[in-house]
């Protein structure tokens, strides 16, 4: 299947299922889309226990697309954009500290915390896990890859939720950026992984860390300033080129990234607050003038909710070939991981939102809605699908254990935010 079929079945599924859900299920709208779409998928599952063939062909049309360029390489960078010029930079720029320390903190406890404790859990004989041959490395890649909160998916719920623009914006904040730091983490593992922990060194993993890291913010300072400079030279009336120039800086700083080994995650993020619409970039008689025109924002917003669409229906689709090799002997790891996630997602954030509120003021019950608005998404599965194959049998847990984690903060956190919230 290539790109134009998928993406054809894919808006197909989407306007479908809208309707579906508009009318019957009246859940939000990611999730409702998820839901009937893992309803379609446990559908084909059953189906394919009387008849294998249609099991067989679905799963091989599925597995035809890689989930992981659809989703870091083409979705991602523009879904981190619309997320980036919607949150209220000045409120991100005030209260940046916070945000970061969060972001940091938060990802690198989760990652050494749920990887050691799945680590430890597999070696136990009772679980009959010990003979997959997962080392620690690979269960700190899954504590990497499980570790940020997905931005699209936590953005969707946010914007329904009757916070203050503070929560909102170290909510929106820190999701965006601990995912460039989750991703940076991941892909510092995987290199350790492939060269081997004996064939490195600290000052190799230092060096690779920062080259993602600050290379992928320089870049997209750069870009992001040149582009605020170029829009604010043209028009707000010529919303036709402004659309086509946002388009073009945000694949100009994904190609940038990878050819030079910066974090494209971070580059395009930073690039979207520089042309966010809370800069006021020039003033006139009649008030503000922004720095993109306002059919610029509404193109990006109807672009953010096509491609979730498509995304969430893609995670609930991904059900298939996960499940297909399912094993009874995941289910009690699976639950004791969805726990270890929570737990250490909540000590992650506790702890330094314990130590700011002796410098700054937080709202009742922030830390436990950051924490249980910490939504897992796309990006996780994404990642779990990109782990080299000589993992062995070990890979095939992984997937299965970050597929439920992701489930269950969808499902479960997702549909009762609002009662913490309330």
């Amino acid at each position: 299947m290539d790109v134009l079929e998928l993406s054809t079945v894919l808006l197909l599924l989407a306007s479908v299922f809208s309707i579906i859900n508009l009318r019957i299920l009246k859940l939000p709208q990611t999730i409702g889309l998820m839901v009937l779409a893992i309803g379609l998928s446990i559908t084909v599952l059953v189906t394919g226990l009387v008849f294998p063939s249609i099991l067989n062909k679905v799963t091989a049309i599925i597995e035809s697309f890689d989930f992981k360029i659809l989703l870091i390489d083409i979705m991602l960078p523009f879904l981190l954009f619309a997320g980036a010029i919607s949150v209220n930079v000045h409120e991100l720029v005030k209260d940046k500290v916070t945000i970061l320390l969060l972001a940091t903190f938060g990802v690198l406890f989760s990652t050494f915390a749920v990887g050691t404790s799945v680590y430890w859990l597999i070696e136990q004989p009772i679980l009959s896990l010990d003979t997959l041959g997962l080392s620690y490395v690979d269960c700190l890649l899954f504590g990497a890859l499980i570790a940020p909160t997905d931005p699209i998916a936590v953005l969707a719920m946010v914007k329904k939720m009757n916070l203050s623009s503070t929560t909102e914006t170290r909510i929106a904040g820190e999701s965006l950026f601990n995912d460039g730091i989750g991703v940076v983490l991941f892909l510092t593992l995987l290199s350790i992984k492939k060269l081997g922990v004996e064939n490195v060194s600290a000052e190799s993993i230092g060096s690779l860390f920062a080259t993602e890291v600050f290379g992928g913010i320089a870049l997209g300072a750069l870009i992001g300033y040149l582009g605020l400079k170029l829009v604010k030279y043209i028009e707000n009336e010529h919303v036709e080129l402004e659309v086509l120039i946002t388009l073009s800086l945000v694949l100009l700083v994904s190609i940038i990234s990878k050819q030079f080994h910066f974090s494209g995650v971070l580059g395009v993020v930073v690039m979207g607050l520089f042309l966010n619409q809370n800069i006021d970039v020039d003033k006139k008689e009649d008030g503000v003038q922004k720095a993109m025109g306002e059919y610029v924002y509404k193109f990006w917003h109807l672009l953010d909710e096509t491609l979730n669409a498509m995304l969430f229906i893609l995670i609930g689709l991904e059900i298939i070939p996960i499940f297909k090799n399912f094993d009874s002997s995941y289910l009690l790891i699976s639950l004791i991981t969805i726990a270890l996630v929570v737990v250490s997602r909540g000590i992650g954030v506790w702890t330094p939102i314990k130590f700011l509120s002796f410098f700054k003021t937080f709202e009742k019950n922030t830390a436990l809605i950051i924490t249980w608005g910490g939504l897992r998404g796309g990006l996780s599965i994404a990642l779990a699908l990109n782990l080299p194959d000589n993992i062995g049998e070990g890979k095939n847990l992984i997937l299965f254990l970050t597929y439920m984690v992701v489930l269950f903060t969808i499902l479960v956190q997702g549909l009762t935010l609002k009662k913490i919230v309330k």
